[in-house]
């Protein structure tokens, strides 16, 4: 089974930073693509940013410049940087992995995927 625990949410005044982690446990041979995702209050679901197996990351335009996503294989985690925040980042912040769990996965081109729990970021004018 694997896990993604995130950390690092809270509230913070507009302007201001905050820096998410996300770290992944469990079964997993190796470690695909990571990414960010965010819920705002009847929002659908968007995609952040994220960030390839060798380092290539994508964002959304509403973030750019002013959020970087990194990745520490090692420890298998992903970062969310988020500086000059505003309002409207106000969300429910989650944390996607995609993995293969086996060797034998990967050489059929099975990947799996799964979701952290959220952590709440409350950005106030």
């Amino acid at each position: 089974q694997v896990q993604l625990v995130e950390s690092g949410g809270g509230l913070v005044q507009a302007g201001g930073s905050l820096r998410l982690s996300c770290v992944v446990s469990g079964s997993i041979f190796s470690l695909n693509a990571m990414a960010w995702y965010r819920q705002a209050p009847g929002k659908q679901r968007e995609l952040v940013a994220d960030i390839t197996s060798g380092g290539g990351t994508n964002y959304a335009d509403s973030v750019k410049g002013r959020f970087t996503i990194s990745r520490d294989n090692a420890k298998n985690a992903v970062y969310l940087q988020m500086n000059s925040l505003k309002p409207d980042d106000t969300a429910v912040y989650y944390c996607n992995a995609t993995y293969y769990s086996s060797l034998r996965d990967v050489l059929r081109g099975l990947l799996g995927g799964s979701w952290g729990q959220g952590t709440q970021v409350t950005v106030s004018s």
